[in-house]
């Protein structure tokens, strides 16, 4: 009887050590956090393309078979260089034809001129009539007018047959070709790519909450994807105002400034903003709390704190911070509303 009692109280003892064990003992729970670096920020690293700032599609301004095209992609012209040339079979047909006019116009002024002189001689002695000389003088004028019509239609002839020589209109480099040899144009369809060597740009494309951060004189830091060591500055100098059809992104132009040969014609770079004392912070909207703060991990003792802040700018789910943080700092993300003052946290998880 004895041992049952004891196993009894033995049994009763348990739980009640059990709810005694120290909340200290109790694991931490992690927490959702980034840190703050404002050459990355939570969304400002951007991927761009370098472009020519001047870049041209060319054509020709009639409809014709290709002849010639002696450049390809990625060949570098100069100003005058010919890029390509039309079947001229039936412009030289043309411009024959409009010299051809031209000499009879000139044989038939002749005629004109002379039998005016004919008449204003004889009408002067009275051996002719003036209706006989009038007749004349409007038949050189008409000459005069066939004459100034055959001319126009030779240097028309010659334009047109000037303008089947597709020629470079500045020095540049072919970034895409669109028809070949033998290939029957439409007036005015792109034959190729032409942009100018010289100033370059960088094209980047942001959503719209993105741009909303964005302004005209923002600058930034740009570095080769295949060689981040490789960089140079770059200022934003135009925002589209119409947002692409099919991505519902925003193109900002970005003018490089003494940018390196590496920086070639559609290179792959990373854009950050440039760091200066203005430089703002971007935190995703999730982590503020009302008013202005945000949760700061303390990791000596691996506690929460709370830190007011100042926000200019929210767009969405960014919230730009202009005061409050300093690099390094721990700020949590998620889970905000259920931490308290000095509270234990766990280890850091990126989101």
């Amino acid at each position: 009887m004895r041992f049952s009692i004891a196993l009894v109280s033995l049994a009763l003892a348990l739980p009640a050590q059990a709810e005694n064990i120290p909340e200290s003992d109790a694991q931490p729970r992690p927490v959702v956090s980034l840190l703050v670096d404002p050459q990355v920020g939570t969304a400002l690293s951007y991927t761009g393309t370098v472009v020519a700032k001047t870049e041209t599609g060319l054509g020709f301004p009639m409809s014709g078979t290709v002849a010639a095209r002696p450049v390809s992609t990625g060949d570098l012209v100069e100003k005058g260089d010919v890029l390509a040339r039309l079947d001229t079979q039936d412009l030289n047909a043309d411009l024959r034809t409009a010299d051809a006019s031209v000499t009879v116009a000139k044989a038939q002024l002749r005629s004109a001129t002379d039998a005016r002189e004919r008449a204003k001689t004889l009408a002067e002695r009275g051996v002719d009539s003036t209706t006989r000389l009038e007749d004349a003088e409007r038949a050189l004028v008409s000459a005069q007018a066939g004459l100034d019509q055959a001319l126009a239609s030779q240097a028309r002839a010659a334009d047109t047959l000037d303008l089947a020589t597709l020629t470079a209109p500045y020095d540049g480099v072919v970034t895409e070709t669109f028809a070949e040899p033998g290939a029957t144009l439409s007036a005015g369809q792109t034959v190729l790519q032409l942009a100018a060597i010289g100033e370059r740009e960088i094209l980047i494309d942001l959503s719209e909450e993105e741009v909303s951060l964005r302004a005209p004189g923002d600058r930034f830091i740009a570095s080769l994807l295949v060689k981040e060591t490789i960089r140079t500055e770059a200022v934003l100098t135009r925002i589209d105002p119409v947002a692409e059809r099919t991505t519902r992104t925003y193109r900002l132009h970005l003018r490089l400034e003494n940018a390196p040969e590496e920086f070639r014609l559609g290179s792959l770079v990373r854009v950050l903003p440039a760091v200066g004392e203005d430089t703002s912070i971007v935190l995703p909207h999730s982590a503020l709390l009302e008013p202005p703060a945000v949760w700061i991990v303390d990791r000596t003792s691996n506690t929460v704190s709370l830190r007011p802040v100042t926000v200019s700018n929210i767009a969405g789910d960014i919230a730009v911070i202009t005061s409050g943080l300093s690099v390094g700092d721990e700020v949590v993300t998620k889970g905000i509303h259920s931490l308290e003052e000095g509270q234990a946290v766990g280890p850091r998880v990126s989101q």
